[in-house]
């Protein structure tokens, strides 16, 4: 699929928003277009992704809104809403020490300015940062992230944590990226049974466990559309698999099993990955990109649109992680 397909007269926007991999590149709808840096050409408002694209059969995500969004820039803070649902992208500096500091002001200027903007529940949040497992023990910068997290939302929100992704940028720290959904009405997070949810992780692996949701459900969107976390080869709490292709298959088998509970939530709609999906592969090691794009298109075919991004895993076993959005249409 291209970045700059035209859109279907058919394929209007009913709900408050939906994804897609391709868009007119001056459509007027576009809440946020996420790109890599081969998507960015004439797409108006893109954020960009942080990360080389490797490989895929995209490269880009359109989130379009049923109306076209207001928009504010300041430093640091590109925002764009809607009645519903805001957008934003972040940026703070984030030297080699400070992943704890660095990630306590993204929070609290991300939350702040939700709260300014009247979009209370926090729905999908995605995080970017260079040197992700540089530091032994608790010093490891991603657990450092996960403290400083947890500085602004210590506990579990009424309506659950936001879905969630946390990913290293192969190099030195320097920024803190993020990305950020909210919305007036909360999502329904989404756990998976095959998994220890990430709040309930044991000490073993930081003075604070990760807080997020395995997935969130908008339920009040039309079609309902599922935001899956970045899901990795975990079984119960542990790492599973050595190999890169093995573990592709297992995260694959968490995130089928995350959109067949999401299915079931709602009744009915789409229970399998397909065209309806968009994913994000992340991948450590760009040498494997070849063996992964073969074993993903293998296991979805190609009508499922998918790129996958050169980024670090939060845990150094891990080989790769994949997030994805799923529309129960």
């Amino acid at each position: 699929m291209s970045a700059v397909d035209p859109i279907a007269s058919e394929d209007a926007v009913r709900g408050p928003m939906t994804v897609r991999a391709w868009a007119a590149p001056d459509d007027a709808g576009q809440l946020a277009s996420i790109t890599t840096a081969q998507g960015a050409p004439r797409v108006v408002h893109a954020a960009a992704l942080p990360l080389a694209w490797l490989a895929g059969t995209s490269h880009a995500e359109f989130w379009r809104a049923s109306r076209p969004p207001r928009r504010n820039e300041s430093a640091g803070l590109s925002l764009a809403w809607t009645e519903d649902v805001l957008f934003g992208a972040l940026t703070v500096e984030d030297g080699l020490n400070s992943a704890l500091r660095a990630a306590e002001r993204a929070y609290r200027s991300m939350t702040d300015a939700c709260a300014r903007f009247g979009f209370p529940h926090l729905l999908r949040v995605w995080n970017w940062m260079g040197a992700i497992n540089d530091g032994e023990g608790d010093r490891e910068r991603y657990r450092q992230f996960c403290v400083g997290r947890a500085r602004v939302i210590p506990s579990e929100p009424a309506t659950g944590y936001a879905a969630a992704t946390a990913i290293g940028i192969p190099g030195p720290a320097s920024t803190l990226h993020l990305h950020f959904l909210a919305a007036r009405r909360p999502g329904v997070p989404v756990e998976n049974p095959r998994q220890v949810s990430a709040w309930e992780y044991p000490r073993e692996y930081g003075p604070v466990a990760p807080g997020f949701s395995r997935a969130m459900l908008l339920d009040w969107c039309d079609p309902p559309l599922l935001l899956i976390s970045g899901t990795a080869s975990v079984v119960g709490h542990a790492s599973a698999h050595e190999d890169t292709l093995a573990q592709v298959d297992e995260t694959l088998a968490n995130v089928e099993t995350l959109v067949g509970r999401a299915a079931q939530r709602i009744g009915g709609g789409s229970a399998t990955l397909g065209a309806q999906s968009l994913l994000r592969v992340y991948l450590r090691d760009a040498a494997e990109a070849g063996a992964v794009n073969a074993r993903l298109l293998e296991r979805l075919g190609a009508q499922v649109p998918f790129m996958v991004l050169h980024g670090d895993i939060c845990r150094r076993e891990l080989r790769v992680e994949i997030e994805a959005v799923h529309t129960l249409g």
